[in-house]
């Protein structure tokens, strides 16, 4: 039992590698690309809020129940169900009525979660030419949806009744969007080049 615990403790204490590369190679790099000498000034990765919408779970709960199990097998942290706000009767919507779930990664959990983003599950998505540059929200936080759930290899198909989107927010310490840009393309994030960088590479 003592030696299991050790294991269980050593695994813990293994640093991912994502926040290993920040730590040692984006950090630096973004000092010196934003010209920042305040450690505490340069942008970093915060959280990151995985939310599933199951609109169908009004009239059929175990596309929920399954919605909840898939973003816990994704995350590796267990879900929260998300409510209506209010009543839509056409939908027969009553208000705080369960028609969703999310997750919200922090530390180690999150770092693991954006490795396998970028380097396995944006792959698989089909026809994938890069993600949008301009996708911020003012206050240098990124949003980007996926259509189905199967993108993480985690995922057994056979066992899934039917596709399920996503949206993930990624939210950093960034004060502006190009701050904030910077920072998700050294980290790996495979955002297409904006109008005006296209413009200057063409020059």
């Amino acid at each position: 039992m003592a030696k299991e615990e050790q294991a269980g403790s050593a695994t813990e204490a293994v640093t991912p590698r994502l926040q290993a590369f920040y730590q040692e190679t984006v950090r630096p790099a973004l000092a010196k690309e934003l010209s920042q000498t305040n450690p505490h000034a340069i942008p970093r990765l915060e959280k990151i809020v995985v939310n599933m919408g199951v609109g169908v779970a009004v009239t059929e709960k175990k596309h929920l129940e399954e919605a909840l199990a898939t973003l816990g097998q994704i995350t590796g942290q267990k879900p929260i169900a998300t409510l209506s706000r209010k009543a839509v009767s056409g939908f027969k919507l009553r208000e705080d009525m369960p028609i969703g779930c999310k997750v919200t990664l922090r530390g180690r959990r999150m770092y693991e979660f954006f490795d396998r983003l970028v380097s396995m599950a944006l792959p698989r998505v089909r026809d994938f030419r890069g993600l949008s540059a301009t996708a911020f929200d003012g206050r240098g936080n990124y949003s980007l949806g996926l259509s189905e759930q199967m993108v993480f290899p985690e995922i057994n198909p056979d066992k899934l009744s039917r596709p399920q989107g996503m949206n993930i927010t990624l939210v950093t310490s960034a004060r502006t969007d190009d701050d904030a840009r910077a920072l998700l393309r050294a980290m790996g994030l495979p955002m297409k080049k904006t109008e005006g960088e296209e413009g200057g590479a063409a020059a």
